[in-house]
């Protein structure tokens, strides 16, 4: 199926280019999210209509994302989440989760611009996509933590699961130092002084 793109759509061309597509793709995405028009030629002639209206409502809405683009890109955000132990969290975080997050954050983001390559369902540091505009695309840190505490060490460059590592070795460290104390205190129990030489040995 070939539609007349309206902006500029990753993988597929600029505004104004017609391009073939799977129909599915076109009715359930471009088509109904007003990124494209079907080739037709009352198409095509009012998209020539139209043309210059959209270049210029493009460019504004760019100058409009670079600018929130520029303050938004690398910004990092906190995600509190229970988790186990191991690290591994009870659900995951979503591209809405995302988008309220950098919302409360002051940055208007809606859900459907984040895009988070593979599902987060672990702590720590994790990288989001968020394409504010067809050709301004940033990326944004999620600290996600069980505490802020915890964020905190993450930040630092450490993982929880090195954090829970050291502080078992340190564990076992203080223990096996317990017990070295012990065994000393033991042996100074059981120490008795060498008898004097017998009488027998001397002249």
């Amino acid at each position: 199926m070939q539609v007349i793109l309206l902006e500029r759509v990753a993988k597929l061309g600029q505004m104004g280019d017609v391009v073939t597509v799977k129909p599915g793709f076109a009715r359930n995405y471009l088509l109904l999210q007003g990124k494209a028009l079907t080739a037709s030629k009352e198409n095509l002639a009012q998209f020539e209509d139209q043309k210059a209206q959209l270049e210029a409502n493009n460019l504004e809405t760019k100058k409009e994302a670079e600018a929130l683009g520029e303050k938004l890109d690398g910004q990092k955000f906190v995600v509190i989440r229970a988790a186990s132990d191991g690290g591994n969290l009870y659900g995951s975080v979503t591209p809405r989760d995302v988008a309220n997050i950098a919302t409360e954050n002051g940055y208007t983001v809606e859900r459907k611009q984040v895009i988070i390559p593979q599902p987060i369902k672990d702590l720590g540091l994790h990288v989001a996509t968020v394409t504010l505009h067809p050709e301004v695309i940033v990326e944004v840190i999620l600290n996600v933590a069980r505490s802020p505490e915890e964020a905190e060490v993450q930040a630092a460059g450490k993982s929880i699961r090195e954090l829970a590592a050291e502080e078992e070795a340190a564990a076992e460290f203080e223990i096996s130092e317990l017990f070295d104390e012990m065994g000393s205190a033991a042996n100074d129990d059981d120490y008795t002084p060498s008898e004097t030489a017998s009488d027998d040995d001397e002249d």
